[in-house]
């Protein structure tokens, strides 16, 4: 198990985040960019049948948020359910963890899009949600220049809950911070993942190198997290940890509220 000292533990309770460098093993590391481009043609291929170079929050060469990656391919499943992720997990969320949600965030070459300041819970779209936990794994060294991720801590937003968000036009985006904060910046090297809560606030700039900026994101809830109804489930709840210990494979629970 991957060792979360208790610095961190407490930087993570009393600022919402912390950082690992270099965390994650060379072969998650080989694993998580090789099957990154398929997924930027699968994107790519969804516009091109919408006849667009803009959906949702995807840009063409610019900009893509690519999700559910680990249903079409299983073998992503070997870093989200991994020693490392059971450690992270557990020193943040506690001894039960569920899987959430998970995505490629990449950046264009020369092009890539910022991404405004949000909270990960504004995108949930109702106040009434435990915050849930983010993993930004970089899969390229991360810099100013290649429009790395920017966090805000508690203690500088002054904001430990969930804000309502209005809509950016033109790049769909959802905002909920308008300070003039620049946050922490998170020059790190590749391999390295930034932990914080979905009550953060963070931001990204553009890329300006060029080559493209990638990352993956991981993201868990210590229960499974549902509508507003409580009558569906928002996202995924793949169960991964309970009372302490690996539950992975097992089904995901059922809802016993009924839809209105």
């Amino acid at each position: 198990m991957y060792h979360i000292t208790d610095a961190q533990k407490q930087q993570f309770k009393e600022e919402g985040y912390f950082i690992l460098e270099n965390a994650i093993p060379a072969h998650h590391l080989d694993l998580l960019r090789g099957e990154c481009q398929a997924f930027i043609d699968k994107a790519n291929a969804r516009m091109d049948a919408e006849g667009t170079d803009s959906l949702g929050l995807n840009h063409r060469n610019s900009r893509y948020f690519v999700s559910n990656c680990f249903r079409d391919q299983p073998r992503l499943r070997e870093f989200l359910f991994s020693p490392l992720m059971a450690a992270i997990c557990q020193a943040t969320l506690g001894d039960d963890a569920y899987l959430f949600w998970e995505q490629y965030v990449v950046k264009g070459a020369e092009a890539g899009m910022k991404f405004s300041w949000h909270q990960d819970s504004g995108y949930v779209g109702y106040p009434d949600h435990k915050p849930y936990l983010t993993c930004w794994c970089a899969l390229d060294d991360m810099s100013e220049a290649n429009g790395t991720v920017h966090l805000l801590p508690f203690s500088r937003s002054g904001i430990r809950t969930w804000v309502k968000h209005v809509r950016e036009e033109g790049s769909n985006d959802l905002i909920g911070y308008f300070g003039r904060d620049p946050g922490v910046s998170v020059v790190a090297p590749a391999g390295s993942i930034a932990v914080f809560t979905s009550y953060n606030f963070h931001s990204s700039g553009t890329n300006t190198t060029d080559q493209m900026r990638r990352v993956y994101l991981a993201q868990y809830s210590c229960e499974p997290l549902t509508s507003a109804d409580g009558s569906k489930l928002w996202g995924n709840a793949e169960p991964f940890l309970k009372a302490g210990k690996l539950v992975v494979g097992e089904p995901p629970p059922e809802l016993t509220k009924s839809a209105p």
